[in-house]
């Protein structure tokens, strides 16, 4: 398993918590930042169109098929210590969901942001390292667990998307949100990873956000803009 080094500038990381803690602590202006983004609030104000919440989902396809095959790899290798769950896995619903939005044809007329391309490239290097897949898993799938679920609301009173266009944002297998998301954070929190990996780990989280933050300017730059 691969040993990462702790980013310049982490060294002020509340590493005396749980690790679920120090993430969100260690998150919180950056997420703040992304989901202030003009995209983000345009989109969840109404004054946008499906035309835009349908190329987001296009870029999380991309996400997901890197961050799950890194989590698929990580977990058959042994080394991902539980924080891999199938009840999170997103793609297969990303997948019927385009196919609602853009018709059947949908895989041929994808098109991806280049921040997405950047974020998709580091998600790869998860597929070595529980230090990085843990950053972008809490962000991830923490995220849609919570704000996401305000996100399938607004799209679906502001744009009027049908319930098979946000099956992303359905957790079937998860019959209850909140104590599901106390597991999450408890298998966080016994991830055998020491100091210096746990720093990495909230810095990498960090680093998460930005390349959202990339993806939400890019997508800005096409519908907020115009």
């Amino acid at each position: 398993m691969t040993t990462t080094s702790v980013p310049a500038g982490s060294t002020d990381l509340p590493l005396y918590q749980p690790l679920s803690h120090a993430l969100r602590e260690g998150t919180r202006e950056v997420h703040g930042k992304a989901e202030g983004m003009a995209f983000i609030e345009a989109l969840m104000g109404g004054r946008l169109g499906q035309d835009a919440y349908t190329a987001l989902a296009v870029q999380q396809f991309a996400i997901y098929a890197a961050l799950e095959n890194a989590g698929a790899t990580l977990r058959a290798a042994g080394g991902d210590h539980g924080l891999v769950f199938d009840e999170l896995t997103r793609l297969p619903a990303i997948e019927s969901d385009l196919a609602h939005l853009i018709g059947p044809d949908w895989a041929a007329r994808v098109e991806l942001l280049p921040a997405t391309q950047a974020y998709a490239q580091r998600l790869t290097a998860c597929s070595s390292d529980l230090t990085l897949y843990a950053a972008h898993a809490y962000t991830r799938y923490l995220g849609d667990l919570s704000g996401g679920q305000v996100v399938k609301r607004m799209v679906q009173r502001h744009y009027g998307v049908p319930d098979q266009g946000v099956s992303f944002y359905d957790f079937p297998a998860i019959h209850r949100l909140k104590p599901f998301k106390d597991v999450y954070r408890e298998r966080l929190d016994a991830l055998p990873l020491d100091d210096e990996r746990r720093a990495a780990t909230v810095a990498e989280a960090r680093v998460a956000f930005r390349l959202n933050q990339a993806v939400f300017a890019g997508l800005g730059e096409r519908f907020v803009a115009a």
